[in-house]
């Protein structure tokens, strides 16, 4: 008799740190009420062509990327995906600044200014 074989669950595209999830469950519990999580995408903006943006979103889309955290959902916007494989998304506050910080692999280079990226 053989053995089934099973495939491990893909990686997710972007990974949250535990302050990424945290502030997903900070905005999670502020949302409105007709949002059913967080969305991440890469609208072209900016000098370099690219800019991380992060919103609510009210309804899921087919193909977007679905991430369950303890907090909510999390969604990659799917024309978004490939940009953003294998990067890392981390919360970052200090004394001046609070924002969401990306490790991004893909990018080739970015805006002196940070607010957007190339690939």
């Amino acid at each position: 008799m053989s053995e089934i074989k099973t495939r491990p669950a893909p990686k997710a595209a972007v990974v949250l740190t535990e302050a990424a999830e945290q502030r997903v469950a900070d905005l999670m519990a502020q949302a409105p009420a007709d949002a059913i999580g967080v969305k991440l995408s890469t609208p072209r903006r900016g000098c370099s062509g690219l800019a991380y943006s992060v919103d609510y979103v009210t309804e899921e889309a087919k193909f977007d990327e679905k991430i369950e955290t303890p907090g909510g959902t999390f969604y990659i916007d799917s024309a978004s995906v490939l940009y953003l494989i294998g990067s890392t998304m981390d919360w970052v506050e200090d004394d001046f600044t609070a924002g969401f910080v990306f490790e991004n692999p893909n990018a080739k280079g970015a805006c002196g200014c940070g607010e957007s990226f190339m690939v």
